[in-house]
């Protein structure tokens, strides 16, 4: 099987009320780069890819011909507890706090846009 380059056997695709703020979200708190974006006629984007951690995640906003389509996220990161506050600085709510688990340092974020986000870093 061939995979086109940047990308992975799975990635998630998220259809989302405010895909430009989420594409700013994910910039601010994961440090994303946004590697595509395809517009609607609109104004809207129609397909948004960003890359973080070498994993993409495609996006798109919703409307008529595609309803909300969010997801449940674990992402690994550098710094748990730098990465959640940001996530809370930049509008997401508190699921579960950092807190020290047998898997690593993790704790629970819902993002403005509805995605559950589990940001763990892995125990010194």
């Amino acid at each position: 099987m061939k995979i086109p380059e940047n990308y992975q056997a799975v990635m998630p695709y998220l259809i989302l009320e405010g895909a430009e703020q989420f594409s700013r979200f994910m910039q601010a708190v994961f440090d994303a780069k946004e590697t595509h974006r395809t517009m609607r006629s609109d104004g809207t984007i129609m397909h948004a890819e960003v890359m973080t951690g070498g994993s993409t995640i495609m996006f798109a906003e919703s409307g008529e011909q595609w309803g909300v389509n969010t997801a449940g996220l674990f992402i690994y990161v550098d710094d748990a507890d730098a990465r959640y506050k940001k996530a809370l600085d930049n509008g997401a709510a508190v699921i579960t706090p950092v807190a020290d688990q047998d898997y690593g340092r993790s704790g629970g974020v819902k993002d403005p846009f509805g995605n559950t986000w589990w940001i763990t870093s892995l125990n010194a």
